[in-house]
């Protein structure tokens, strides 16, 4: 493929507001399975001031992430796709495939995971299956909930969205019932020193355990081309679930740390045992919260997947059948057909290790959000106007922050996906795809030349300093190419060449192709291995015009 593709139109899908497009499936992916399984270990072994730090700590990144997104956001008309649509619009297509394609991927090996667990969950309430027979079972539940979860997806994102609000409430219930649990039982003086009892690895490594807790607010971003407003709803909707995710984590260690109902071993064991020792009613309400998590985290995943892949298509890279819509406005080719990819991976089993890797290439994503739109605000581009202004500087330490998780979570995933991504890089820019769009990258060179013109201006012009500023009349370039190769060979390839085409024409009658005849130019320079600006200049007549030239002019 040489470009973007042509999609037919099809009916104009459900559009989507702020609570139930973003907030819903963005908070209640933040509030998922490590919430119930490993907030108890982690005060466990932390001890309850640490606990906090950890909270504070992952928060931190996750909100100057979702600034960054919400500047992005506010600045653009984010189309299907989301944080691939931005980081593509400001990085650039082939920064964009580098993440689009391993996002892609990860959105749709998630649907695996959340089904894995729901089915491990499930099972675990049956004691009497074990060995092979159980693990055949699991295989078997988290099948049926791939292809649940699949159909229902592809079919409406209204009913999967709809789906969420009663899953929102049991999550809501449960959280209820932890807190009149402990304020129905003794309380006790929290555990203040780290033990690290099932931990001995330390601090780094319970706060890697648990930081993957705090992704996932991204999940209303994935539906960016079902919003109404984007603009508006993004920002909104993804800065109030990060906002919800950190008073709920920061409430609960403080809860489980001052109840009686549990010891701190029995806490810093991996599992249920904290909750369903401390809630009101305990699994009863405990189980039911817990699955909805499971099963609204695979329908964000199933949704924000497929648009990725279609928009990856309407890019040009992907097929473009893939970013056909059902006569309802749903991707369902695309679903499907991620649908049949978590399908294949739940018969591979034994995914743990690939868990790990798949949460270093979403934190790989929050880099890239960042940096785009620390790109954006130094680049100070007239075209960049957010709503939201957050400092260059918060955009890029919160890259640095987010880089530092990966390496602490698994030093070689880190490697490996970023080796990937370097991959994926250098195959979009070898296809040379034509886009439509300006990108940031151009800003922040523009800023770089100015800031080196303004301290050249601080000194004078001396002779060891000197530099040939050649301008050439090529004409027809693939005949006089060696006036170019003659010029870069006074220069030495320490000075400027400006090669110009120089038209005899009047603007204001004739028609000149100047974008093809610049091209054409740039081409056969390119192809020569001569490092030279082409211009078209238009002029009324050769004798009037050629000493109105400047002397070069490289930015033209």
């Amino acid at each position: 493929m040489t470009g973007p593709s042509t999609v037919p139109a099809a009916l104009p899908a459900e559009k989507f507001g702020t609570f139930l497009g973003v907030y819903t499936p963005s908070v209640l992916t933040i509030l998922g399975l490590i919430m119930y399984l490993r907030f108890g270990w982690v005060v466990g072994n932390a001890g309850l001031p640490l606990t906090l730090l950890i909270v504070l700590l992952a928060s931190s990144v996750t909100f100057v992430t979702a600034l960054s997104a919400s500047a992005l956001a506010t600045n653009m008309r984010v189309g299907v796709g989301g944080e691939y649509f931005m980081v593509a619009r400001s990085l650039g297509l082939e920064f964009g495939g580098a993440i689009g394609i391993p996002l892609y991927l990860c959105r749709t090996l998630s649907i695996t995971f959340y089904s894995y667990g729901l089915a491990e969950s499930i099972l675990s309430l049956a004691p009497g299956i074990q060995g092979a027979q159980a693990e055949r079972s699991v295989q078997l539940v988290a099948a049926v909930t791939v292809i649940g979860i699949t159909a229902i997806a592809g079919k409406s994102a209204s009913l999967a969205l709809k789906l969420q609000l009663p899953i929102m409430a049991l999550v809501g219930l449960s959280m209820v019932a932890l807190v009149v649990g402990v304020a129905s039982a003794d309380l006790r003086q929290p555990e203040v020193t780290a033990t690290y009892r099932t931990a001995p690895e330390g601090f780094w490594y319970v706060f890697a355990v648990f930081f993957p807790a705090v992704t996932g607010f991204t999940a209303g971003i994935g539906l960016s081309g079902d919003l109404q407003n984007p603009r508006k709803s993004i920002p909104t909707g993804t800065l109030l679930a990060v906002a919800t995710g950190a008073f709920v984590y920061l409430s609960i260690p403080i809860l489980l740390a001052i109840t009686s109902l549990v010891t701190v071993t029995e806490m810093a064991q991996p599992g249920l045992v904290s909750w369903t020792g401390v809630a009101l009613l305990g699994p009863w309400l405990v189980f039911p919260g817990m699955w909805g998590a499971i099963t609204s985290s695979g329908f964000g995943s199933a949704l924000g997947g497929p648009r990725v892949l279609q928009a990856l298509a309407k890019d040009g890279l992907a097929p473009s059948s893939l970013a056909r819509l059902s006569k309802t406005g749903q991707p369902t080719l695309a679903t499907w057909i991620s649908g049949g990819i978590a399908l294949v991976a739940v018969a591979l089993g034994g995914l743990n290790a690939v868990a790990r890797f798949v949460t270093i290439l979403f934190l790989t994503l929050y880099v890239a959000i960042n940096l785009s739109a620390a790109a954006e605000r130094w680049a100070g581009d007239p075209s960049y106007r957010p709503t939201i202004r957050v400092p260059w500087l918060a955009s890029l330490l919160g890259a640095l922050a987010a880089g530092i998780v990966m390496f602490l979570i698994s030093p070689l995933a880190c490697f490996v996906a970023i080796g990937l991504e370097l991959v994926l890089y250098v195959y979009v820019r070898r296809r040379s795809l034509q886009r439509h769009w300006g990108d940031a990258r151009a800003g922040v060179w523009m800023a770089l030349a100015r800031f080196a013109l303004l301290r050249l201006r601080e000194h004078r012009e001396d002779p060891r300093n000197w530099r040939p500023n050649i301008l050439v009349f090529l004409g027809d370039p693939e005949k006089r190419l060696g006036l170019a190769r003659l010029a870069n060979w006074f220069s030495q390839g320490r000075g400027i060449v400006t090669a110009s085409h120089l038209i005899e024409a009047d603007l204001t009658q004739d028609e000149v192709e100047i974008e093809r005849l610049r091209d054409e130019m740039d081409q056969a320079l390119a192809e020569a291995g001569l490092l030279a600006f082409g211009e078209v200049d238009v002029v009324r007549d050769f004798e009037s015009g050629v000493p109105a030239l400047p002397a070069s002019n490289p930015t033209r």
